[in-house]
């Protein structure tokens, strides 16, 4: 209800300006997209819990980099302070620096092993941000060799390591992502009359009809509607040319 609420009241704001954009989270930005998605497309027919199974990017989704994901957008729609404002930006400040820097400093596998890291002997060199992806590779470690990594503090520190961690499995779930914005970005006009769709059952074409999805991504997320159905739809809404690009 919260969730709902901070939504309604940022959208009140912005309409009260004379915004005419609606403000939104998608279901791979945060949980409260997932939420809102998930009350939407599938309904409430019984108390609705916020699991983390419930959310498809969890890996993205995640406590550590929640202001990395959402301060700028608040920023944005004007609902973050001044105060935390300033905090976020010296802090995006400090992550770029060790960003660059994890990705910068590099060595070639003979000097890396003189330093005692198991390295394939290969040739190719290893930045701090390819190293941090090992098994038990730790920045402590790391700083014996690069001094300077002893500058990063504590919580940033902390940030580039889970990073670094996450980097293998996060290039996978991107791809997804970018799937998902795609079926996002095509959207189904509100006034579509479903009953139109001879190639539909009747029990898909009651459930869009009362879910009336704005978008074939949401429309792929109702129970029970099929890829055989989104086909049939897409092609549809194609031939009379009602789909569109969302902005």
């Amino acid at each position: 209800a919260g969730a709902q609420g901070l939504m309604a009241g940022v959208n009140a704001a912005l309409l009260s300006r004379g915004d005419t954009e609606t403000f939104t989270l998608d279901r791979a930005t945060a949980y409260i997209g997932v939420l809102i998605d998930d009350l939407i497309s599938r309904g409430a027919p019984e108390p609705y819990r916020m699991f983390t199974s419930r959310a498809e990017y969890r890996l993205s989704l995640r406590a550590d980099n929640a202001d990395q994901r959402l301060t700028p957008k608040g920023i944005e729609v004007g609902c973050v302070d001044e105060a935390r404002r300033s905090t976020w930006n010296i802090k995006l400040k400090a992550l770029k620096r060790a960003n660059d820097m994890v990705h910068t400093l590099s060595a070639p596998p003979t000097t890396l092993e003189k330093y005692g890291l198991v390295i394939n002997q290969d040739g190719v060199r290893r930045t701090v941000h390819d190293l941090l992806r090992y098994p038990d590779m730790t920045l402590e470690t790391l700083s014996k060799i690069w001094p300077e990594l002893t500058e990063l503090t504590a919580d940033i520190a902390e940030q580039i390591v889970i990073d670094a961690k996450y980097a293998g499995y996060l290039g996978r779930q991107d791809a997804d992502i970018a799937a998902f914005r795609k079926d996002e970005g095509l959207a189904l006009p509100a006034d579509l009359d479903y009953s139109a769709l001879s190639a539909l059952s009747t029990e898909i074409r009651n459930k869009l009809t009362k879910a009336r999805p704005e978008t074939l991504g949401a429309a792929s997320r109702i129970p029970g509607v099929t890829p055989a159905a989104l086909t049939a739809l897409l092609r549809f809404v194609r031939k009379t040319g009602t789909v569109s690009k969302v902005a």
